[in-house]
């Protein structure tokens, strides 16, 4: 079983053995507060990170165990982050729907729910939490599953970024309706991590929809290859929350003086 597997396997086991009242959590969603808006966040002018909390991972093990999800946020919001992507899977990644909960409340911009998401309930749940996007993957959802997720997210009023990692998962990304559509650089098989994907299947997201690229960038110079390539949104985890300091690491690949927001002239 691949590690994708197992922890979709885990998420629906865990969706299972922690069964909650369906009706209330709906109205619950519906009555929350509008959150902020995804859409404008991630269209404003300029380069756009989605600056991601994340304390491990399958492919890197222990990141940053020990990491204020409140604290790394709001650093990340000083150094510029168009929004913030928080990790709920518990198991692999060390979230929870508490850390969004608190990231929600604390930061001013939209915020990412990052799960493995396989049923209607976590689209509510993150609704409750403040969530104003959510995840959803091609690799894990059929067509009827993504279409049916799709629409619920919309109907909460959550912006849905759909990922996909090859030719045939964009094509059903854009099928369902995709106005987000992020590509994984990384293979789901080896967890190798190869920004030439991202490069070969932006001409196949058209004009309109919001076009990011997800994993591997680690550098100012990564950033500037996918903006050639045709992005100016980014999903980036690992190579912030690995970085002695988080907020400074995204201030680098924003282009910007650490001590204030001036954009450095592009190479």
């Amino acid at each position: 079983m691949s590690v994708l597997a197992r922890i979709v396997a885990g998420t629906r086991a865990r969706l299972a053995a922690t069964p909650v009242d369906r009706e209330a959590l709906a109205r619950a969603a519906a009555a929350a507060p509008p959150p902020p808006s995804a859409w404008e966040a991630l269209t404003a002018p300029g380069t756009r990170v989605i600056a991601e909390v994340k304390r491990k991972s399958p492919s890197q093990g222990a990141i940053r165990a020990d990491a204020d999800p409140v604290a790394v946020a709001r650093g990340y919001m000083s150094a510029g982050a168009a929004a913030i992507s928080v990790l709920t899977e518990p198991d692999h990644f060390g979230g929870s729907l508490d850390d969004l909960r608190a990231v929600a409340a604390a930061v001013a911009a939209p915020c990412l729910r990052k799960d493995f998401v396989v049923d209607a309930r976590q689209l509510d749940e993150a609704r409750v939490a403040g969530a104003s996007l959510v995840l959803l993957m091609a690799s894990v959802l059929d067509d009827a599953e993504l279409a049916a997720l799709s629409a619920h997210a919309d109907a909460l009023g959550l912006a849905a970024l759909v990922e996909a990692h090859d030719e045939r998962e964009v094509e059903r990304a854009l099928a369902a309706g995709a106005r987000i559509l992020g590509v994984n650089n990384r293979d789901l098989k080896t967890l190798a991590v190869d920004l030439a994907t991202a490069e070969r299947l932006r001409p196949m997201i058209p004009a309109g929809v919001i076009a990011v690229a997800e994993s591997g960038v680690q550098t100012r110079a990564d950033v500037l290859r996918l903006e050639d390539a045709g992005y100016d949104c980014f999903l980036v985890g690992s190579s912030l929350m690995a970085a002695p300091d988080p907020a400074r690491a995204l201030a680098a690949l924003l282009g910007r003086d650490a001590g204030g927001p001036e954009e450095v002239v592009r190479a």
